[in-house]
């Protein structure tokens, strides 16, 4: 399919061919036929990916200090690498659209396909031939409603949504500040709301169309008598309400509206617009501030958007889901009327175009921008890019293929990908195919494509390599071994004993090598420890810090279904790396950790002791209520009068008979590339994994018995884990 996208390091947009997305459960997928283009909100994007990187520094601030971070955690090469990554991947534009249902995922009753729908979501609703929508951010179109009108669906959902913040009623009169896309619809909304509009804006074409929108009264920003006329408008009394729509550096607007707004009336600001104003008018009025925050509830919220839970009507009356409903009703009633906003309208292969003429200033005429769609494009999942030439590399490589194209596969996964002798790069998969197409561009893949079936259908394909969100990871890793394919499975292995009991059925049907991606075993910091500790003759004691610093609440990491809780997906990292320094399996855990929930953490600052089978102990400390700053992670190990400490990846020391030594090896040392090379190499070789799928297997059980013995509080054996039959679930004891 063809999708309008952006580079945003050089700010270039093109129009590429990329996998069109699958259809997951709980959404549909949709043939466009129109999608919109928020002339300031869209151009606002393209100026500031066209910005030198020092002004997108300055501009993002947030986000140069997510670097700084990152250098102190993992170095300077590291995060650089990040960085390009995310700087040279392609991000769709677009956010609101109209077309027809072309595939229905499972959980949808609805719906058919041919009905026709108006779809929401920055990166979802975006300008491509066909999108994957959950649900709850589409609506369908009542008979008769045009598509073409419907895809201001979004944005007028946004403007809907201001109208409701602003708490107007029937009679009540209006300002307007701002009469762009957001603004204009406003208009549309209020006068069907009954209510009395002025408009005020420093373009006399927009005043016109707001005039054209039925505004009673179309005010220059500068005209001299506007405070005069909004007050002989209003009897002397002002206005109930302003509605900011607005998108500028000024404060103006906001003074505007402290002069204009009558006593205890209400200053809703739906644009981007500094909040500042004069304290002593705003005091004396007693006026209410309000933001409106996108398009209504449920916007921002994950189980809303992605899982389909909606709110009930009794306590949340307009969802984001029912303001799109509401739009579309009074278009088709007639209430309100999109094409009075004269769009232009382009053929999607003119996008480009129409994107360069919005940035030059040649499209300032156009309050917004339709792109029309051909009605026979073909729904396309595989998209080749390397010449023929290239297939399958050289004789004897190991074609490998990767499933999931996010940053740290991209970033990290990739480049070990590359330096491993004998690999490959085959394919990419992803499901909305344009971090695949993205991906497969920079790196020389042959294909990409957004069908994981398609991976395996593929013969050429010898490994995949899983580094997709963690409740996949199981499912894949065992339809990939069922498929006859070796498999390279980011951790975590599995989020459940079920989920794990799959996979070990399908290892063992089928006899593929199955590698976890327990890199930190492989970095030659490790390495030297655990041969210093090799030929002892007694216990050890292993303490593993991670300072992992906190994640929000709303980061899918902190999902029980998705992310799993990040002792199980981080935390499995350091428990394969205790029993690879001893040299023995864990075999009782014990943990705790801070009450409930730690400034919004899920139990994140977790203490565990575990007990080796050879009488070693160690002691797994997760922390996030600390300081960053302070490095990310500590290991040391004692034993026979010898201490080995590995500070941060970054160097190791062993202190033994009075001497020290310093290993610093280049980088951070975790051992990414070393654990593909050896992947790879035990393919090529016919041999055995380099991590035995018992050690993987038991990894990830004691990850449950942690789990399990903070929900008893008792400590719990891994056996027990291990032989409780699959689908029992622990109970508070």
């Amino acid at each position: 399919m063809k999708q309008v996208v952006q580079n945003y390091r050089t700010g270039n947009l093109s129009l590429e061919d990329v996998p069109a997305p699958i259809c997951r459960r709980g959404g549909v997928v949709v043939r466009t036929c129109y999608s919109l283009v928020s002339t300031g909100t869209e151009r606002m994007k393209v100026t500031q990916a066209r910005m030198s990187l020092i002004a997108k520094a300055r501009a993002r601030p947030d986000k140069v200090k997510q670097v700084i971070d990152s250098v102190r955690q993992v170095g300077l090469a590291e995060s650089l690498n990040k960085v390009r990554e995310r700087l040279d991947a392609l991000t769709p534009l677009g956010y609101s659209m109209a077309g027809i249902v072309e595939e229905v995922g499972d959980g949808i009753d609805d719906l058919r396909v041919g009905d026709l729908v108006a779809c929401a979501g920055e990166g979802i609703a975006c300008h491509a031939e066909f999108v994957a929508v959950p649900r709850n951010l589409c609506a369908k179109l009542p008979e008769g409603v045009d598509p073409a009108d419907a895809a201001f669906a979004t944005v007028g959902a946004i403007a809907m949504h201001g109208v409701r913040q602003a708490g107007v009623s029937l009679g009540d009169t209006v300002l307007v500040v701002g009469l762009g896309l957001v603004g204009l619809l406003g208009v549309q909304i209020l006068k069907a709301a009954g209510c009395k509009v002025i408009g005020v804006d420093l373009d006399e074409k927009k005043l016109a169309l707001a005039r054209d929108c039925g505004a009673d009264l179309a005010l220059h920003r500068n005209d001299s008598a506007l405070i005069d006329a909004i007050e002989q408008a209003t009897n002397g009394f002002g206005v109930d309400a302003a509605y900011i729509a607005a998108s500028t550096k000024s404060a103006d607007p906001m003074t505007l509206a402290g002069e204009v707004v009558r006593d205890r009336g209400n200053v809703v600001i739906v644009g981007m617009v500094p909040v500042e104003a004069d304290w002593q008018t705003y005091y004396e009025k007693e006026l209410n501030v309000i933001l409106s925050r996108s398009y209504g509830p449920g916007r921002y919220d994950a189980s809303y958007e992605k899982k389909g839970v909606d709110y009930p009507i009794g306590y949340v009356r307009w969802t984001e889901g029912r303001n799109l409903e509401e739009f579309l009703r009074l278009v088709g009633n007639g209430s309100l009327n999109p094409k009075q906003l004269k769009p232009s309208v382009y053929p999607l292969t003119d996008a480009p175009d129409a994107y360069q003429a919005l940035h030059d200033g040649a499209g300032d005429d156009a309050v917004a921008i339709l792109f029309k769609y051909p009605t026979d494009a073909p729904l396309t999942r595989r998209v080749a890019l390397a010449s023929t030439a290239a297939q399958n590399g050289q004789a004897g490589s190991v074609n490998l293929a990767l499933i999931g194209a996010g940053n740290f596969a991209t970033a990290t996964l990739i480049p070990a990908m590359k330096k491993a002798d004998g690999a490959h790069l085959k394919a990419i998969c992803s499901a909305g195919g344009l971090s695949a197409r993205s991906a497969a561009a920079r790196h020389g893949f042959e294909y990409c494509t957004s069908e994981f079936d398609e991976i395996l259908r593929d013969d050429s394909v010898h490994a995949v390599v899983i580094a997709t969100r963690h409740d996949t990871h199981a499912a894949f890793a065992a339809k990939a071994l069922s498929a006859g394919k070796h498999v390279f499975v980011e951790k975590p292995l599995a989020l459940t004993p079920s989920e794990l009991q799959d996979v070990i059925t399908a290892q063992q049907a089928s006899g593929r090598i199955l590698m976890p991606g327990y890199n930190r075993r492989f970095s030659p910091l490790a390495q030297s420890i655990q041969s210093t500790f090799a030929k002892r003759s007694s216990p050890i004691e292993i303490v593993c810090r991670v300072n992992a610093g906190a994640l929000g609440k709303d980061s899918w990491y902190q999902d029980a279904d998705e992310g799993g809780w990040r002792i199980a997906s981080e935390g499995c990292h350091f428990v394969d790396l205790i029993q690879f320094l001893a040299g023995a399996k864990i075999e009782r855990v014990y943990a705790e950790m801070i009450g409930g929930h730690v400034a919004g953490q899920q139990n994140d600052n977790c203490i565990s002791t575990l007990r080796l089978e050879d009488g070693s102990i160690a002691t797994l400390a997760y922390i996030a209520n600390g300081d960053t700053a302070a490095g990310k992670e500590r290991i040391e190990v004692f034993g026979q009068d010898t201490t080995a400490i590995i500070d941060n990846w970054k160097q190791a020391t062993i202190h033994a008979n009075g001497k020290k030594e310093t290993i610093a090896p280049k980088g951070t040392g975790k051992g990414h590339a070393a654990e593909m090379a050896a992947f790879v190499n035990a393919i090529r070789a016919g041999g055995s994994a380099p991590i035995g799928i018992d050690d993987a297997i038991h990894t990830t059980a004691t990850t449950f018995a942690i789990s399990e013995s903070l929900l008893t509080e008792r400590p719990i054996y891994v056996a027990d884990v291990l032989s409780r039959p699959a689908g029992e679930e622990a109970t508070d004891g």
